[in-house]
């Protein structure tokens, strides 16, 4: 049934919200401009990262951006040197990854290595085709330590490779300039790759190294150049006059996909405006969320219906749709409590029995603490819920739209429970537990520690840590959840869950 939410006006939730969602197009609008480098990529005729992606996706046609703030304060890296999303190419939703070779030569810093990661595992969790533009220098070695040898480091990009190629995802890669040493190995593992002439090199060594190592001296054309490898190596496959034409012939190469075409999707708008919502997330996070009025503004026809609604109240669950995809919703409206939990579980079991995708509202202070509650059994009942979470398989959608702390993240199905995309409001905060929280017990325990900085917290610094896919606008929430949701190929997987402590 409709949900009924008249807007009260409220200037200081609205001024608060739209300063935080400022600050942040602030600070997009000077990543965008790429590295120092752009300059003279551009007078090389090179055409820059985020206008090769504009060219390559269909006219008109959205980019789902992944991670924009990555690296943000943490080192001199805009967007940690590479672009990440999800585009439409001939029809077909498709992973991009291009590398930015104005941010030091679109070398690897540990958090590149982490946004091109999580991009594959995007491709592989929802069955897309992956587009490499390819222009980068390998790994940058002052911080080889921290990106090199351990599991989740430099060599799973290759990992992945491999085996998004045996469960049969396509890979396309174009080699748009240099591609040294491990990167060479991105395109090499393509399915199918594209060199542009006088312009892409591909070696495992450099010339430098070639001469260090052997004594031979040799250019990078001679080593590792575009003609060579169509022609002789047989490393490449298509040999592309400049930057616009390896573009059209990566588009060309898709006419040959099999992977199905997006579908249109019918969508009723809600019944109020999404931009309300500037008015009613609270400016203090310690108030209320208003919950039934952010859920009114987000679902089609602002239709919900409702599952348990006079039981385990802090925690909101139902069945809707959002751009015309028909979800299960859970939303936090207070601690968590036994009975909560309960019926999280509960109403996760349902969805997953009927092969219905989850979507996850999180604004969480955690579970409910003392005797009575402990008593009564909490930490076996949250259990249950982080449990359901766990191994629930159908699509799971995380949208952090307030405080996000403690076990409260875990059973809302944060970072660690492989949500499908997770996406951020700019009001958000993550954090063990809340600052007050954290000062009080460190002094309760008479600890010379003090608790983290509270910037530590904000949805900037987790998004520049690649703890989400993306801060977002709350008022195009629907949107983007619309086409996380849209590019999901990936085959049904029946649900198996272990031992419930009842």
């Amino acid at each position: 049934m409709p949900l009924v939410s008249p807007l009260i006006p409220n200037a200081a939730n609205h001024a608060v919200n739209k300063a935080l969602y400022d600050a942040y197009e602030n600070i997009l609008t000077t990543l965008h401009q790429g590295g120092k480098g752009r300059l003279k990529h551009e007078e090389r005729g090179k055409l820059f990262v985020r206008d090769r992606i504009k060219h390559l996706i269909d006219p008109g046609s959205a980019f789902l951006e992944l991670s924009p703030l990555a690296a943000w304060q943490v080192y001199d890296a805009p967007c940690a040197g590479i672009i990440t999303g999800i585009g439409q190419i001939e029809g077909r939703a498709a992973v991009i990854i291009a590398n930015d070779a104005t941010v030091k030569g679109g070398t690897y810093f540990p958090l590149t290595v982490k946004k091109h990661l999580r991009a594959q595992t995007i491709a592989f969790e929802n069955h897309l085709p992956l587009v490499s533009l390819v222009d980068s220098g390998g790994a940058y070695l002052p911080l080889q330590a921290e990106l090199f040898a351990d599991r989740e480091h430099f060599g799973r990009i290759f990992y992945n490779q491999a085996n998004l190629s045996a469960h049969k995802i396509p890979h396309i890669a174009a080699v748009f300039g240099s591609c040294t040493a491990g990167g060479a190995y991105v395109p090499a593992m393509a399915d199918e790759t594209i060199i542009i002439k006088n312009q892409g090199t591909l070696f495992l060594g450099g010339p430098p190294l070639v001469k260090a190592a052997t004594g031979e001296i040799v250019t990078a054309e001679e080593l590792g150049g575009a003609r060579m490898h169509c022609q002789t190596s047989g490393v490449t496959d298509h040999l592309a006059e400049n930057d616009h034409d390896a573009l059209v012939l990566i588009r060309r190469l898709f006419r040959h996909i099999t992977t199905p075409k997006l579908l249109e999707h019918h969508a009723d708008a809600p019944l109020y405006d999404p931009k309300e919502l500037l008015d009613l997330i609270p400016a203090n996070p310690k108030e209320a969320f208003p919950i039934y009025a952010i859920l009114a503004r987000l679902l089609d026809r602002s239709e919900f219906d409702e599952f348990k609604p006079l039981y385990g109240q802090t925690l909101v669950c139902g069945f809707a749709s959002i751009m015309g995809h028909h979800v299960g919703i859970l939303a936090n409206n207070g601690v968590l409590f036994g009975e909560s939990a309960q019926k999280g579980t509960h109403f996760i079991q349902l969805c997953c029995q009927r092969g219905i995708p989850l979507v996850f509202l999180q604004n969480i202070t955690g579970f409910m603490v003392g005797r009575a509650v402990e008593h009564a059994g909490i930490a076996k009942e949250g259990a249950k819920l982080v449990h359901a979470v766990a191994c629930a398989s159908v699509p799971k959608y995380t949208i952090m739209i307030g405080s996000s702390y403690g076990a409260g993240n875990y059973g809302m199905c944060g970072r660690a429970f492989d949500p499908r995309f997770l996406f951020t409001w700019p009001n958000s905060s993550i954090a063990v537990m809340g600052r007050d929280q954290a000062q009080s017990v460190l002094s309760t325990i008479e600890s010379t520690d003090t608790a983290s900085p509270t910037n530590e917290s904000t949805a900037i610094y987790s998004s520049a840590h690649l703890w989400d896919d993306g801060i977002i606008p709350p008022w195009k929430t629907r949107e983007y959840l619309g086409l996380a949701m849209s590019t999901n190929q990936s085959p049904a997987v029946d649900s198996r869950f272990g031992v419930l402590r009842m």
